[in-house]
């Protein structure tokens, strides 16, 4: 943004802006409205900070959360207002699970957990699934 002083141009500055303000001692009005060929004494230098009020400066006013973390999967998607977890979908009995995201099942599909009871099926499958039997001691083996 160009900065007029006495008229003449100065040069470029980003944080400020020229506004156009109605002149009642100049007989005639300056009809060119690029800040380029205007003249100084119908522009008006305003900072922009005290101007735009929808950034940073509305960012800053933000001191309440609205999701915390969830009990289920850990993820900080927990809506307080709405008690929902917009990524497992807690307290739902079902986990949330849309198939348009195939990283997303991928990241929490079987075998990416502990596994604390699929893991030690193979070993009992191979076994034939025995329960409640005692060891044979090694000792009356050999003899």
């Amino acid at each position: 943004m160009a900065i007029l002083t006495g008229g003449n141009l100065v040069g470029e500055f980003p944080t400020t802006l020229l506004t156009r303000i109605p002149n009642p001692s100049s007989e005639n009005e300056c009809r060119v409205c690029v800040p380029q060929y205007a003249r100084a004494s119908c522009w008006l230098r305003v900072d922009v900070k005290f101007m735009i009020t929808k950034g940073t400066s509305s960012y800053g006013k933000r001191h309440n959360k609205t999701h915390t973390i969830c009990r289920r999967c850990g993820k900080s998607s927990y809506h307080i207002q709405k008690s929902t977890c917009g990524s497992c979908g807690y307290p739902a009995a079902k986990m949330r699970k849309y198939n348009w995201s195939v990283k997303a099942l991928r990241r929490r599909t079987t075998g990416t957990g502990r596994m604390r009871y699929l893991k030690t099926v193979p070993r009992k499958f191979k076994n034939g699934f025995r329960e409640g039997g005692k060891a044979v001691s090694k000792k009356a083996a050999t003899n």
